[in-house]
């Protein structure tokens, strides 16, 4: 039997799916992370050994399943995803799961909930129909992608080492391609501390530490250029309208396409530190994703093989170096061999039109299917 026949079932993936879906999980409930690594514990429960590893610094736990194999032990294959989401608890009443036509909505279902799940199903199918691997399986779901990976880096680095190869089933590009090296991302904190005062009868007195983020937020972001982006996208700060606010606290984000370029922009952040009108403005930065750099050849023969996959699945299969962090970026740039974003195909991730096309579970179940038989 080929993995070209194994009985892929749409309409039982979207079944088997929903209770993933309507399990929320924010990366910053560590409960309700938990609660989704038992969902996926349960599924993946009968193919192999299954281990919780206790979350740390605030976050929920990982879930890491090793597959019988008769070379166990030896490199093989690492399938890596998060299970955290960006959707808070109680998306679902604005986003609730459903199936309209061949479009299936929810929080986290694209990003990236549905490309796990075809993993999962791809290794149960595998499994049903006594299908060996030439090489040792070994799933990782994560709880903490969606702020940088700053409490399991070192837990993904650590496994893929053991790894020839790294499968990561991040949703798919617009054109349902692969991803093949990604771009370098550095997170930054932000706070400035100014000075209380009544806003009413004694506003001159204060320094308004709104006011002074305000207009840093601006000059941030103006600096965006070609080689490397900046935005804020939190922001923190007052408790009272009648008091003039002594701290906000901020967080930015930069990306660009080569190491050198972030670790300037890097420079140029923190050199935004200091003081203006009594007003301390501090930077501090936060996690950073490496740059995965593209074309590596090992990385190059898996899309090659992926390609030839798809094109016995009647489909044809891109690749491209892309933006938006993944732990990909990790294991790309440890220099193993890594596949990206061979997960479902989909749009709105992160916003409340989250959605995925029914028809990519069995494609990329059977593609993620196929890679797992031909890596050798």
């Amino acid at each position: 039997m080929s993995f070209l026949d194994l009985p892929f079932d749409t309409d039982a993936m979207v079944a088997g799916l929903r209770p993933w879906i309507e399990c929320e999980s924010p990366t910053f409930d560590a409960a309700a992370v938990n609660r989704m690594m038992d969902l996926a514990a349960y599924d993946l429960a009968g193919l192999g050994t299954v281990e919780r590893i206790p979350g740390r610094m605030g976050f929920g736990g990982s879930l890491r399943v090793r597959l019988p194999h008769p070379d166990a032990g030896k490199p093989g294959i690492l399938i890596a995803g998060h299970m955290d989401t960006v959707h808070p608890v109680g998306t679902l009443e604005k986003l609730p799961f459903r199936r309209e036509g061949n479009l299936c909505y929810g929080p986290g279902i694209q990003d990236m909930k549905g490309g796990n799940f075809c993993a999962v199903e791809a290794l149960r199918q595998l499994a049903r129909a006594g299908m060996q691997t030439p090489l040792p399986v070994t799933v990782l779901f994560t709880p903490d992608e969606e702020v940088g990976t700053p409490s399991t880096r070192e837990l993904i680095e650590a496994e893929a080492a053991r790894n020839s190869y790294v499968l990561v089933p991040e949703p798919a590009r617009d054109d349902g391609g692969a991803v093949i090296g990604r771009y370098a991302i550095a997170r930054f904190n932000m706070e400035t501390v100014g000075r209380p005062s009544h806003a009413g009868a004694r506003l001159s007195e204060g320094r308004s530490a709104i006011a002074t983020m305000a207009r840093k937020i601006l000059d941030i972001e103006a600096m965006t250029g070609p080689d490397c982006t900046f935005s804020v996208g939190v922001i923190h700060a007052g408790q009272w309208v009648n008091c003039v606010s002594s701290s906000c606290r901020a967080e930015a984000l930069s990306m660009a396409k080569r190491q050198e370029d972030l670790d300037q922009g890097v420079a140029r952040m923190l050199a935004l530190s200091g003081e203006e009108n009594g007003v301390e403005f501090r930077v501090t930065r936060g996690v950073t994703r490496p740059v995965w750099e593209p074309d590596q050849p090992g990385t190059m023969a898996m899309f090659e093989l992926a390609r030839d996959i798809a094109q016995e699945l009647g489909f044809n299969l891109t690749a491209a170096s892309a933006g938006g962090g993944s732990d990909g970026n990790f294991t790309g740039a440890m220099g193993i061999p890594t596949l990206d974003s061979i997960g479902v195909r989909g749009k709105g991730l992160h916003t409340l039109n989250e959605h995925i096309e029914v028809d990519s579970l069995p494609e990329r179940a059977r593609l993620i299917a196929g890679l797992l038989m031909r890596l050798t």
